[in-house]
């Protein structure tokens, strides 16, 4: 049975928390045992209180999260209390729990474009979810008129434009910042005291997080709504954040006000989770330079006017994703591309890697025309290139162990690398399995990954050990150039940091150039040395990265700037005034 709590504290006179969790512990029944993902957690969320949960993978923040609504898998087992809005959500009936989903709690998922069904309308699943909370909780049917308004509503109330049309729009039909938004307004139908967002600004640009932060701080001061945020995002947590709890394998080891525990954190777990976060202009890869890295040397890439169009479908003009681009990425230089979604940041990065078709003006790469160009022409030149995407787990072939990923460049070009140092390269058998064995240890042992990983499947390893074994596939044939297409932002702040600082390692040991594609401007001073900023398949601004960040000239990256959450809640404060204040811009 459900555990009634009065309206407030009969000791304190406050209201009631929302949320009150009470001395939970979670485990999983697994083929190898049992595994305890949570252990004995306890805390509370207030009327109108954001309380942030960070930590690292395995931590325990998305486990407990998804307890809130009961949303985890058969395998789990828990046990405590989870109290939301008087009633003890782990012992609720089928029927009781589906009107307490939605109703009292609701939760707005990482992936908007996972949580949304592409065959349907936003509206209609907006609707779906009030016509089926009416059915549950006995009130009969809600009318098709109704429903619709308030689905319009929603969706004004989260500003998405002209709501009356696009409630009738496809998800696809949307970008990714007001999917997110059409994601919150389905939480908000049914106007729950308490939303659980997990990682809900992870996969956006930083102006676009901007936006969405500032609508969950407007639900919270006009509506009222209380926020359990899931995110690894310190700069997040400082911009939004009432109260912080920290996570550690399973265990909250420290919880206090967001000021307090930026400025005076007491554990040292959450002192290095602090210190892992990367600050613009600190550790600035391009700090004091005053002329470009490897100007000197002759380009690897060379692009002038570059155009990329993407043909119309049923009649529609051609888009063109990239509209007369210069660049110049020199041998031994880490080249920063920041830009919003959209922006053609990728595009270009797939153009430069032979994956995307440039249409339009010149883009040379090792001297190679790539417009117009015939694959058999340019797979010679594919040895020289590396590639990095950002999302290891898709781009790794699941029924291969790590060690048969990495060794399938090696076998695509056999005689492209050789183990002893060039004399045998070339050879018209290449290398023997042996040796490959061998390289692939090497590759293992640069990244800073055990030799016995390479007999293990993706699924085995984590998120940040995936990224390490997705770069020694990419340095496999030792490329002169490496193009990383977003390879931190779904890693935590503690692997991002560890990830980071071997990316530099790795390109100073091996010296090869780098095209490092990414939306987080601090991630992108951390370790570029020239940098290039993207606006609607324009190149708007070119630079020393620390002078494009520190004095940007164009507007847009002025509010690129001003859009990224600094992980000081004091500052972030300032920031986030000046930024309201300022109109204007592209």
């Amino acid at each position: 049975m459900s555990t009634p709590i009065s309206a407030e504290h009969p000791d304190d006179g406050q209201l009631a928390p929302v949320l009150d969790v009470r001395d939970l512990s979670v485990t999983f029944a697994t083929d190898g045992g049992d595994v305890q993902a949570v252990r004995h957690a306890a805390f509370s969320v207030a009327p109108g209180e954001v309380v942030a949960i960070v930590g690292e993978s395995g931590s325990g923040k998305t486990v407990t999260a998804k307890t809130v609504l009961r949303l985890l898998p058969e395998t789990a087992e828990a046990s405590g209390a989870v109290v939301v809005s008087g009633k003890d959500v782990l012992s609720l009936s089928g029927t009781a729990l589906r009107q307490m989903r939605g109703r009292h709690a609701a939760m707005i998922f990482q992936e908007p474009s996972t949580a949304l069904n592409p065959v349907y309308t936003v509206g209609w699943q907006i609707m779906e979810g009030l016509r089926a909370h009416a059915r549950s909780s006995g009130q009969g049917r809600i009318g098709r008129r109704q429903a619709k308004r308030t689905a319009v509503e929603a969706l004004r109330a989260v500003g998405i434009p002209d709501p009356e049309a696009r409630v009738d729009y496809y998800p696809h039909q949307f970008s990714g910042g007001q999917k997110q938004r059409v994601v919150i307004a389905a939480a908000l139908a049914l106007d729950p005291s308490l939303i659980v967002a997990d990682e809900p600004t992870t996969a956006l640009d930083v102006t676009v997080q901007a936006e969405i932060l500032d609508l969950l701080r407007d639900l919270r001061d006009t509506r009222g709504v209380s926020i359990v945020l899931i995110t690894h995002n310190m700069g997040v947590v400082a911009d939004l954040a009432d109260r912080v709890v920290v996570m550690y394998r399973g265990e909250i080891v420290e919880q206090a006000p967001v000021r307090e525990l930026f400025s005076a954190p007491r554990e040292d777990y959450t002192r290095d989770l602090l210190d892992a976060v990367p600050h613009l202009g600190r550790q600035s890869a391009s700090a004091g330079a005053t002329e470009r890295a490897g100007a000197g040397n002759e380009p690897v890439v060379s692009a002038r006017g570059l155009q990329i169009e993407f043909p119309g479908r049923l009649g529609r003009q051609p888009f063109r994703a990239v509209k007369g681009v210069d660049l110049e990425i020199h041998a031994g230089e880490v080249y920063g591309l920041v830009g919003e979604s959209g922006s053609g940041k990728t595009t270009i990065g797939r153009a430069i890697a032979g994956l995307t078709r440039a249409t339009g003006g010149s883009l040379t790469v090792f001297g190679h025309e790539m417009v117009g160009f015939r694959e058999r022409g340019f797979k010679p030149l594919r040895r020289d290139i590396g590639f990095v995407f950002q999302d290891p787990a898709a781009s790794f072939n699941p029924h291969l162990t790590i060690g048969e990923c990495i060794a399938e460049p090696l076998l695509v070009h056999p005689t492209a690398w050789s183990p002893d140092g060039g004399e045998s390269a070339g050879s018209s058998t290449g290398p023997g399995r042996a040796a490959v064995g061998r390289r692939i240890d090497s590759l293992l042992d640069a990244v800073q990954l055990p030799a016995e990983f390479a007999r293990r499947y993706p699924h085995e390893l984590s998120g940040g050990q995936r990224q390490r074994a997705s770069l020694a596939r990419a340095l496999a044939l030792d490329p002169s150039l490496l193009v990383a297409d977003e390879p931190t932002s779904a890693l935590d702040v503690s692997v991002q940091a560890k990830v980071l600082e071997l990316f530099r390692e790795v390109q100073e040991r091996f010296g090869f150039a780098c095209l490092f594609i990414s939306h987080d401007l601090a991630v992108v001073d951390h370790l570029a040395t020239w940098v290039g900023v993207l606006y609607r398949g324009d190149l708007v601004e070119e630079g020393i990265g620390s002078e494009v960040m520190g004095a940007p000239r164009h507007e847009y990256t002025r509010r690129l700037v001003a859009s990224l959450p600094v992980p000081e809640p004091v500052e972030q404060s300032r920031r986030r005034r000046e930024r309201q204040e300022s109109v204007g811009g592209p």
